[in-house]
């Protein structure tokens, strides 16, 4: 028993030294997350990203890289990397979260990266989206501005099950900017409630035209 917990933990530990990796090494090109798959060949490593050809890389030099990396540095048993592209890209909090930290780093003003990105998030069918910036955002005094759109859950079932969350940095004159993304993906809550028009009985509608 000890065993299998051991072993499970390492693999997380793996996955998150792996996941911490990529998402440094690919923010730009919308790196999202991974899935680590233990096959009879090896290790099957699905990597999601915005952009998969950046990754990619020039007929594949950059997958070639990445397998060393994993194998050499990770100790990853013949690893074999799949590129997946992400089907919606705003319901997806790092891909935002990144996303704002290339806006930053490129000189846009934050209130309209987040303003832009936070209505694009609820255009994608979002329940629900927040975003902080925080930083020396006007002055030499860092403080923290917050931007809402729809519901947020912060607590209990709904908020492991439904909001995602993402953290990035971007480096600017001023200091580094910090920025914050939950999205609400879109999802049934288990405290949803709809209220339904009574179906009348079409003997019962004949009725009352008759009286």
């Amino acid at each position: 028993m000890v065993n299998i917990k051991k072993f499970f933990v390492q693999k997380g530990i793996v996955k998150t030294k792996i996941d911490e990796y990529l998402a440094r090494e690919f923010y730009r090109a919308g790196y999202a997350g991974i899935d680590l798959l233990k096959t009879p060949l090896g290790t099957r490593i699905v990597i999601y990203a915005e952009r998969p050809a950046v990754i990619i890389g020039r007929r594949g030099s950059m997958i070639k890289q990445l397998a060393q990396i994993f194998e050499k540095r990770f100790g990853l048993e013949n690893p074999q990397i799949t590129v997946t592209s992400v089907e919606n890209p705003y319901l997806s909090a790092r891909i935002v979260a990144f996303r704002l930290a290339v806006a930053l780093e490129r000189g846009y003003h934050f209130r309209r990266a987040a303003f832009i990105a936070l209505r694009r998030i609820m255009e994608a069918g979002a329940l629900g989206a927040e975003i902080i910036i925080s930083g020396k955002l006007t002055s030499e005094r860092a403080r923290y501005e917050k931007y809402r759109a729809g519901k947020i859950y912060r607590a209990g079932e709904q908020s492991s099950i439904m909001v995602e969350r993402a953290v990035a940095h971007a480096l600017l004159k001023p200091g580094v900017y910090g920025i914050q993304v939950r999205i609400v993906k879109p999802m049934r809550p288990l405290d949803h409630m709809e209220i339904k028009t009574p179906v009348i009985p079409q003997a019962q509608q004949v009725e009352g035209k008759g009286a």
